[in-house]
């Protein structure tokens, strides 16, 4: 990486608070082989949504997690620790069986949930463990791959918009439809691994949802489009009158 993580952290916790004051920092991730940097997350005995877990990050406490401690099949996929999908899923995900499987009726039909799948490939993890960290939480140590802000929709409107900045493609930030795990860590993961670096806007899964106030959307952004975004601060509409009036009702 050009900077040190440290510079970083400082040079993006000093302009956040200039001009977004008092709003949540966003979170991390990163892959390590190393169990002891973070606090490992119990072994998952029941189903449990990743979104919910991540209250916990959010509130500052770094958090690791295995295989054994992702407490949903889709959030062990999306965070690439297993890729089969449940028996049944795309029936799950769709109108149901009845007597025998409950749809959410997210999909029309089991075919199209089966054709979804085939674009959304599975991938393997680079390491054992996965570790999401509040941005001041960061050490040196640490090589994020992405950022990943649970916000209201004016800061979501201000982060586009920076995302934006110095790019001519309009599609610079994309919403792919998916789980809310897969559209803050899958999704953004594959746009580091294809170059591309696009942000990715999330958190309209229904099932996760209910884990996050009314009012909040995610925003996960590659790592290295994210660095360029914090350089851009300064001279951006941020320093306007239009993004004063806008700042004052955060």
């Amino acid at each position: 990486m050009p900077d040190d993580i440290i510079v970083i952290k400082n040079k993006f916790t000093d302009r956040w608070g200039k001009y977004f004051p008092g709003v949540e920092l966003p979170l991390v991730f990163f892959y390590t082989d190393n169990r002891t940097i973070a606090e490992a997350t119990p072994k998952a005995e029941e189903w449990r949504c990743l979104i919910a877990d991540l209250g916990r990050a959010r509130r500052g406490f770094p958090l690791l997690f295995d295989i054994d401690s992702i407490g949903c099949g889709g959030g062990k996929r999306y965070l690439g620790f297993d890729s089969p999908a449940q028996p049944g899923f795309e029936h799950f995900l769709s109108c149901g069986i009845p007597g025998k499987i409950d749809g959410i009726r997210y999909k029309k039909t089991p075919e199209l949930v089966k054709a979804q799948m085939e674009l959304q490939k599975p991938f393997e993890a680079p390491a054992k463990y996965i570790v999401f960290k509040r941005w001041d939480k960061l050490e040196n140590s640490d090589k994020p791959l992405a950022v990943i802000f649970f916000a209201i929709p004016d800061v979501i409107a201000a982060l586009f918009s920076l995302a934006n900045f110095d790019e001519v493609d309009p599609n610079t930030v994309i919403t792919p439809t998916g789980s809310g795990c897969s559209q803050i860590v899958y999704f953004p993961y594959q746009e580091l691994l294809s170059g591309k670096n696009r942000a990715v806007l999330g958190m309209f899964d229904l099932s996760a949802r209910p884990y996050v106030s009314a009012d909040i959307l995610t925003l996960a952004i590659p790592w290295p489009k994210f660095t360029g975004m914090i350089e851009n601060m300064d001279e951006s509409f941020l320093i306007t009158d239009g993004w004063e009036k806008i700042k004052k009702r955060l």
